[in-house]
């Protein structure tokens, strides 16, 4: 891939927790998505089937990824650029048809948003979790050996002690249980890159996902469980990662990316 024709990208990711929510709040989600000025934006945890929602988002390519239950999980990606093709399944033995992929193949890289599943209350959905992480490893390294890969989205674990507020009391909870932090340390491995770690490799405090309760986002008692990713080979590329803790509407805020591509 020549360096020549690159150009800096900003890419953003937010789970926005109900998409119609977020429409009728102020600044609504088209006013966020245009005060960014992203060349691709994701979310997660749409909450809506297909003709549920009108978006106009002008100079935006939309990409949407349904689940077949109602109300609930969904994926979508808004770009500048139109896509070569698009994926919306990985092959994991269970939960592919909650709209959790929107993948997306450009000219110099894969884009891939994802919302992992949740491993519930006392990890109830622990198994499917755990096959879920491992199907979208191998889905991503089979893109990765065809051109670089950037992946966001919300990952539903925080990976160290420094990207939650309260490691102690939450170690072994959905988000913190060993397995979901080992199974990311596997995905990292793999062969991709945590941009905002890798950055700022020290920096406390920084979290995207605050419970509703407890007053848990005044107080900032967080979590950092959305994330970029990109594969190795492109890591060196990164010119920016930071998190939108400004950007109010969901118990989530959006996380972005500016990357040479």
């Amino acid at each position: 891939m020549s360096h020549t024709d690159t150009s800096e990208l900003r890419l953003v990711s937010w789970n926005v927790n109900g998409l119609r929510a977020v429409m009728k709040k102020d600044p609504s989600f088209v006013d966020v998505v245009e005060a960014t000025g992203a060349d691709v934006f994701a979310i997660q945890e749409t909450k809506l089937q297909a003709g549920q929602i009108s978006l106009d988002l002008p100079g935006y390519h939309q990409t949407w990824s349904y689940a077949e239950r109602k109300g609930y999980s969904g994926t979508a990606v808004f770009s500048r650029e139109e896509p070569l093709q698009v994926v919306n399944h990985i092959g994991a033995p269970a939960a592919d048809d909650e709209g959790r992929v929107c993948a997306l193949e450009f000219p110099s890289y894969w884009f891939v948003d994802v919302y992992t599943p949740n491993a519930q209350n006392e990890l109830a959905r622990i198994d499917t979790r755990l096959a879920w992480d491992a199907a979208y490893r191998e889905f991503l390294c089979g893109l990765a050996a065809e051109k670089p890969v950037v992946t966001c989205g919300d990952f539903n674990v925080a990976h160290n002690e420094i990207d939650l507020k309260n490691p102690g009391p939450n170690r072994g909870n959905a988000g913190f249980s060993d397995e979901e932090r080992e199974s990311f340390t596997r995905l990292l491995d793999a062969g991709f890159t945590d941009t905002f770690r890798a950055r700022y490799p020290d920096l406390t405090g920084a979290y995207s996902w605050w419970s509703y309760r407890f007053n848990a986002r005044k107080n900032n008692a967080g979590w950092r469980i959305d994330y970029f990713l990109v594969s190795n080979d492109i890591a060196d590329r990164v010119t920016g990662a930071s998190i939108l803790s400004e950007v109010y509407g969901s118990d989530h805020c959006p996380v972005e990316l500016t990357i040479e591509l």
